[in-house]
């Protein structure tokens, strides 16, 4: 089981025991204001949802959960590579833990699959998402419109990269 330890921070991969803690933040609206669903509702829907990453295939998915002092946080990873996603308790918000975790994270991908680049994709309005992916060293590559609806609501993309590190000599 691949765990990653930050000076703050244990990323592993999810369990059930972790249902608790992700339905607060799956269902809490404003952490999901720029998710690709509307919040949960129901905690069958975040059942479902970590069920899936779970049984994710390893060679499709290298996803975690974050716990910060024995309790989860938060979710770094690919889902699908090589699309990276992030979520954290609202509670969390601007104390460095989603750069800490991603930035463990996205070494961690490159380290083990052998992808060119790592990909992103941002609702343009997510200002806290674009900055940190910035600082993480990913670049705009296009955007769209009208790429997700979300219950009533059409919204945009802006499209992110960030490429392979050269290989030491």
């Amino acid at each position: 089981m691949t765990e990653i330890l930050t000076p703050r921070l244990r990323l592993r991969r999810a369990t059930a025991d972790d249902l608790d803690d992700l339905h607060a933040m799956l269902g809490d609206p404003v952490a999901m204001r720029y998710w690709s669903t509307l919040p949960h509702d129901d905690i069958a829907q975040t059942k479902a949802w970590l069920a899936g990453m779970i049984e994710a295939p390893p060679e499709l998915a290298d996803d975690y959960v974050v716990e910060h002092q024995g309790r989860v946080i938060g979710k770094a990873g690919c889902w699908r590579l090589p699309e990276i996603g992030f979520i954290f308790h609202q509670s969390c918000w601007g104390q460095g833990f989603a750069f800490e975790a991603l930035t463990a994270v996205i070494a961690q991908i490159f380290a083990s699959h052998p992808i060119p680049a790592i990909r992103a994709d941002v609702d343009p309005r997510n200002a806290g998402s674009l900055k940190l992916l910035g600082r993480l060293g990913f670049r705009e590559t296009s955007r769209a419109t009208r790429t997700w609806k979300i219950g009533d609501d059409w919204c945009d993309s802006v499209y992110l990269e960030r490429t392979r590190p050269p290989d030491p000599l």
